[in-house]
C-alpha cells in the first residue's frame, strides 16, 4: 500500500550549503485561524559532503535544557567548521511546546508514543510521520535531548539503549560517553513501542537521547550541560572541526523493570533521599502521607535494589500511578 505524501512542507533547503533557517509547514484549519498552519522552525548548516546530524528537543513541550541548547547552537555556531549537515529542531511537538505541556494542546498526542505516524492522522501523528519518512533517513547520528518535565526530575544524565545489534549499540554507547553528561545511562526500555528513539533504531542510526534535570524549567548548569553534549556530540560525529570539551561521566544502568518504583497512594509526598544519592536495597526512599485524614501512618517504599536515585516525582502531591523514583545501578 502506497503511503500517501505528507502535508507538512519544509520551507529551506536541506541539502545546499550554507545556514538556512525556516520552517516546517503544517496546514491547520482551527477556530483562530480558517486556513492557517503550524510552523514548527527547523534550521540547517550545511558544508559540503559528509555525515549527517538531526538534533531535536521538545519532544515533550515542558522540557526546555534542548530548546535552549539547540537555539545557543545555531546563534553560535561558525558554518566554517562543519563538515557535512546539521539539521535542528529545537521543538519537535512545536504546539506542546508553546503551551508548556508534555502533550499536544491540540489533540493530546504523546510525540515520542505515536511513531511512525500517519500522514492523513492527528496533528502529533502527521509530525511524527514526517520525521519517520523524510527527515530520520537523511541523518546518520540522531541525538533526541529530555529532561523530566514539569511530573519528573533526574540526575542529569545522557542515555543509550540496549540493542539486539551489538555493532549498532557500541557506537549509540561511544556517543553517549562523547557527549560527557555527568552521568552516562545504560538503558533497557520497558515498552518502547511508539518511540522517537525506536524509530531512529530501527533504521540503524546512531541514537543518543538524555534525561537533563526537570521540572519544567532550567538552570545554568543543566543548560551548559547540554550546550556541552550537543558540542561534544558533533565532533565525535565528525561534524564539527573544534576539541571536545570533556568532563567526568559517573556510568549508571537501567536493566530492568526493577529500576522503577511505581505510587500505589494518593497523598504528600516527602523524600527520604536526594538524587544522586547512594541507595542500599530495602532502604527506605519515601514515605506517602494521606492527606485525607490526620493520625494515619504513611507508606513507606523502600528499593529493591541497591545504587543511586536517578529520578523522582517532582511535584509535592503524588498519586496512584505516578512514578515515585528511578533507582539506577552504579556500574563498576
Amino acid at each position: 500500500m502506497t503511503m500517501k505524501p505528507s502535508p507538512i512542507n519544509c520551507t529551506i533547503p536541506l541539502d545546499r550549503d550554507g545556514v538556512h533557517h525556516g520552517h516546517l509547514k503544517l496546514p491547520y484549519s482551527s477556530d483562530a485561524s480558517a486556513w492557517g498552519a503550524i510552523m514548527i522552525p527547523i534550521s540547517v548548516v550545511r558544508r559540503g559532503d559528509g555525515p549527517v546530524a538531526l538534533l531535536t528537543g521538545a519532544n515533550h513541550g515542558d522540557e526546555y535544557e534542548g530548546p535552549i541548547a539547540l537555539q545557543r547552537l545555531i546563534n553560535e555556531v561558525d558554518p566554517s567548521d562543519v563538515t557535512g549537515t546539521v539539521i535542528v529542531v529545537p521543538a519537535m511537538n512545536y504546539p506542546a511546546f508553546r503551551k508548556g505541556t508534555r502533550t499536544s494542546p491540540i489533540d493530546h498526542g504523546n510525540l515520542n508514543r505515536v511513531f511512525p505516524g500517519r500522514p492523513d492522522g492527528t496533528v502529533t501523528e502527521k509530525i511524527a510521520d514526517y520525521f519517520q519518512r523524510y527527515l530520520l533517513p537523511l541523518a546518520d547520528w540522531v541525538l533526541d535531548i529530555h529532561s523530566g518535565g514539569k511530573t519528573l526530575e533526574f540526575v542529569p544524565f545522557a542515555a543509550a539503549h540496549m540493542l539486539e545489534n551489538k555493532v549498532q549499540q557500541q557506537r549509540c554507547v561511544e556517543a553517549m560517553r562523547a557527549f560527557c553528561a555527568p552521568y552516562s545511562m545504560m538503558m533497557l526500555e520497558i515498552d518502547n513501542m511508539g518511540m522517537y528513539d525506536t524509530a531512529a533504531e530501527d533504521m540503524g542510526k546512531v541514537f543518543v537521547s538524555t534525561e537533563l534535570g526537570g521540572g519544567g524549567t532550567s538552570s545554568a548548569y543543566l543548560a551548559d550541560c547540554a550546550y556541552r553534549g550537543v558540542n561534544n556530540f558533533l565532533v565525535h560525529a565528525g561534524i564539527l572541526n573544534r576539541k571536545p570539551d570533556l568532563a567526568e561521566s559517573t556510568e549508571i544502568a537501567m536493566p530492568d523493570g526493577e529500576c522503577f518504583i511505581t505510587s500505589e497512594n494518593d497523598g504528600l509526598l516527602e523524600y527520604c533521599v536526594d538524587l544522586g544519592q547512594k541507595i542500599e536495597a530495602g532502604e527506605v526512599i519515601a514515605r506517602v502521607y494521606d492527606i485525607a485524614r490526620n493520625g494515619q501512618p504513611p507508606a513507606l517504599y523502600t528499593a529493591r535494589r541497591s545504587g543511586i536515585l536517578a529520578g523522582r516525582h517532582f511535584p509535592g502531591l503524588i498519586a496512584v500511578g505516578d512514578n515515585l523514583a528511578v533507582i539506577a545501578e552504579i556500574v563498576s
